[in-house]
């Protein structure tokens, strides 16, 4: 059973979806500050910076605000700098740099903004919470999403699904052999996670349909025992996680303490049956030490939702490998997941313009 901090969230995040306005500054709330905010009309400038933030979100923001929207895809950066003058709230919709050059050109005026995505490594954080600006992300809403994907790419690596299909475009299916294409069981399977937040247990959670044995996870912090309890999970150091596990999820932040962590030292401690999995940054692996390793089978292969770069050349070496199935990041990219999203981004950048906590803050 899930554990009662997640149930709760999960509550909350379907009260608001469900009902978008309920806790929203609004005119005519009988919250004073919101009152002396939004009463007067609509007050506050928003930058929305992508023109495809789905409209669920944009329709939250234009109840109070007036709404400027970055046109350009890709993001023009020169368009962004100049539409994000003056405005007082941002939902910032892609991967652009969120920078001081972006908060100069915005101005002292800015008070409230949210990027549209669990990961902020592309913002200055540092530099954000200097200028005292609230700052909301959007984490707990791709939770589903992603892990539907993360287990999606786990079968396929470790059932060979990338090179069996390249065996029927080159017609070389194989069938009268007893031993063709044979895959790793995950019936039984020590799983382990670099990484055991909310992506990391709910992938946790549709493995235990598979009879997995045991879930070992290296984080900083132990996870609540009863989450430990609900997933027959043991916190290890990452040599064991490395040693012991059948599958490694990378569910982890991308830090400069976790970047570059999964390298040619982490493959070798690795058995030579074990899966990878990534749908965490692909910063976090070095892609160089992941090829050989995989090239050479030190590891049996590797499922991949996030690479670096990002987008990555059709022609990298990697792709060249019957044993990585590799996916263009999108863990997230579903219809409902995307305006769930984008209503929770609206949420917390409408909360700070009140005045008001957070729904999803990062800091």
């Amino acid at each position: 059973m899930r554990s009662i901090a997640q149930s709760v969230l999960a509550l909350l995040v379907a009260l608001l979806i469900a009902d978008s306005n309920a806790s929203l500054p609004r005119r005519g709330s009988s919250n004073q500050s919101q009152n002396r905010t939004m009463s007067a009309g609509k007050a506050f400038k928003v930058l929305v910076t992508h023109p495809e933030v789905p409209q669920e979100g944009i329709d939250l923001l234009k109840e109070n605000c007036e709404i400027i929207q970055v046109q350009s895809v890709p993001t023009n950066r020169a368009e962004l700098l100049e539409k994000i003058r003056g405005v007082d709230g941002v939902l910032w919709g892609g991967h652009e740099p969120l920078n001081a050059e972006a908060l100069d050109a915005a101005g002292p005026q800015l008070k409230s903004i949210s990027t549209m995505s669990a990961g902020i490594d592309y913002v200055d954080v540092p530099e954000v919470k200097r200028r005292k600006i609230p700052l909301g992300h959007t984490p707990t809403v791709l939770n589903t999403a992603v892990a539907d994907l993360a287990v999606g790419l786990l079968i396929a690596a470790s059932r060979r699904f990338h090179e069996g299909r390249k065996t029927i475009d080159n017609d070389k299916w194989e069938n009268y052999h007893l031993n063709w294409l044979l895959g790793q069981d995950i019936r039984d399977a020590t799983v382990g996670f670099y990484g055991f937040g909310g992506i990391g247990q709910a992938i946790a959670k549709r493995l235990g349909g598979f009879d997995i044995d045991k879930v070992l996870y290296t984080t900083r912090r132990r996870v609540h025992k009863e989450i430990e309890e609900e997933f027959n999970a043991k916190k290890v150091d990452f040599d064991t996680l490395l040693a012991e596990s059948d599958f490694i999820v990378i569910a982890s932040p991308l830090t400069k303490d976790t970047q570059g962590v999964f390298n040619a030292t982490a493959f070798n401690k690795m058995k030579q049956t074990a899966v990878l999995i990534n749908i965490a940054r692909g910063k976090i692996v070095n892609q160089d030490d992941l090829y050989e390793a995989l090239k050479s089978k030190r590891i049996f292969s590797a499922g991949l939702d996030v690479t670096d770069p990002e987008p990555l050349s059709p022609k990298d070496k990697l792709l060249t490998l019957d044993n990585a199935v590799v996916l263009p990041h999108i863990g997230s990219a579903t219809k409902r997941t995307r305006a769930d999203m984008s209503t929770i981004a609206a949420h917390n950048v409408l909360r700070g313009l009140a005045g008001e906590p957070m729904l999803s803050p990062a800091y």
